[in-house]
């Protein structure tokens, strides 16, 4: 039978979802068992939002010292070491995975190392390093996704990557191929082009990151031009031969593109199919997505999902929210999920940032829209630091003022998308962004004139041009 242990709360996966939940549910004095069969923090931290963005920093501060001139700098000889920015991204994992476990153990909960597999609706049984047999009160199923392996060109992880894979590499390929123009794949294109790699990007729709509106898409296709990567849309890969020296990726139309490395970015696959979760009572849908209500249950009472095995929003901070919500309801409380007001963040240069809905959303879906769009170019503090490159648009509705959604592309985007998420969350008006005083000089004043501008009103832009 092996060892036994009884919880209040067991929590499945301690990834960005899995690791808040159990915190919250332990801060109403539960005992709570986290089981992760990899290591702490998930994909967010050890392969996915921390390391990349790690090695993005470095590529920034490479940005920066190329334009030194513009500043009146002087560098000369100047040079990089890819395996020592690779150092510093796996330092900067393993201190934050360090803390991780310290912040747990701090809130008493303890840490299972090891596989979940359901026995029963309040049953699991842990294989590996921890075996052991745990019931519990509530269960909550946190197990996330993984990368999605393409059957006609898996990933070999030699010239053949996947966004896992990839973040190993010590030396870079003079050419690289990137299969999926969405945001894993920009965010890899923009990181390794300004490291000199030649890129090429391979994306089956009509534009790349499509997503998020033509307008981000348009401009960011133009500025990738600028930076020398290539982008091939309306094409569809079909295999990758590997040879010596790197491989050929076939295309359907008969064309090939020749590269050293190849990176296959086409979005993840649901990680539900392995914990017997059929013997809990729950059901999965075809993708292996786990249906939830607002409060995050599953049909079977006591047993709560979250994160991306919800199918929602794939995004960490979608998963650490849903995480909140439903250690709330699990310890007695009452929570609700609301999705109207997710961020998204695109980490290429410039920077994305999403909130709500697109202008094209918001008229498909019948509303009354209108947007705002102020362009970085006539921002003081864009024009001071160099960083003119982008846009803050704002989509309203010209009679009530209701804010549908906000799109920004440009330096710092990811650090003001919040003042925006925050509006829409509190159902403000746009007359309530622009009626704040922002500090001035700042790219955040963006949204002030954005908003000025979907109200009729700009100061620091020209006015329309009446007809008749």
């Amino acid at each position: 039978m092996g060892k036994s242990e009884e919880f209040d709360i067991a929590v499945i996966g301690a990834g960005p979802g899995g690791y808040v939940a159990a915190i919250k549910a332990a801060q109403s004095n539960k005992s709570v068992a986290l089981i992760e069969k990899d290591d702490l923090g998930g994909t967010c931290l050890n392969c996915g939002c921390i390391p990349t963005k790690t090695l993005i920093a470095n590529a920034e501060v490479l940005q920066k010292i190329k334009k030194a001139d513009e500043f009146g700098i002087h560098v000369e000889k100047m040079s990089f070491d890819y395996a020592k920015m690779k150092e510093r991204k796996d330092s900067v994992v393993s201190g934050i995975r360090n803390s991780l476990e310290g912040l747990l153990k701090s809130n008493k909960i303890k840490i299972f190392k090891g596989h979940a597999k359901f026995t029963g609706p309040k049953e699991l049984k842990v294989e590996g390093e921890d075996a052991t047999n745990i019931r519990a009160g509530t269960i909550i199923i946190a197990t996330g996704s993984t990368t999605l392996d393409i059957k006609a060109f898996p990933a070999d992880h030699d010239k053949i990557l996947n966004s896992t894979s990839i973040l190993e590499m010590t030396n870079l390929p003079k050419t690289l191929a990137i299969i999926g123009g969405g945001y894993i794949g920009c965010e890899f294109a923009s990181l390794y082009a300004e490291m000199g790699v030649k890129v090429t990007i391979l994306e089956a729709m009509d534009s790349i990151v499509a997503m998020q509106g033509k307008a981000i898409s348009d401009f960011l296709t133009a500025s990738f031009k600028k930076q020398g990567i290539e982008i091939k849309t309306n094409v569809m890969v079909t295999g990758i031969d590997k040879k010596a020296d790197g491989v050929t990726v076939k295309l359907k139309d008969g064309s090939t593109v020749e590269c050293d490395k190849a990176l296959v970015s086409i979005g993840r696959r649901i990680v539900s199919d392995s914990m017997d979760i059929e013997k809990a009572g729950i059901t999965v849908s075809e993708k292996g997505t786990i249906d939830v209500n607002e409060k995050l249950q599953t049909g079977v009472p006591g047993i709560y999902a979250i994160g991306d095995v919800t199918g929602k929003a794939m995004l960490a901070h979608v998963a650490s929210h849903q995480g909140i919500v439903a250690a709330v309801n699990a310890t007695g409380g009452e929570a609700y999920m609301h999705y109207n007001a997710v961020p998204a963040v695109i980490f290429t240069h410039p920077e994305i940032a999403t909130v709500g809905l697109t202008l094209e959303e918001a008229k498909k879906k019948g509303l009354n829209a209108k947007s705002g769009k102020f362009p970085f170019q006539a921002l003081g503090k864009s024009q001071a630091t160099i960083e003119t490159d982008g846009f803050a648009e704002i989509v309203t509705d010209p009679k009530t003022g209701e804010i549908f959604g906000a799109q920004v592309i440009g330096h710092s985007a990811s650090a003001i998308i919040g003042e925006m998420a925050l509006a829409i969350q509190n159902e403000l008006t746009v007359e309530c962004v622009y009626d704040t005083i922002h500090a001035h000089p700042t790219i955040a004043e963006a949204w002030l004139e954005a908003a000025l501008i979907a109200n009729d009103t700009p100061i620091h832009f020209p006015p329309k041009i009446k007809k008749g």
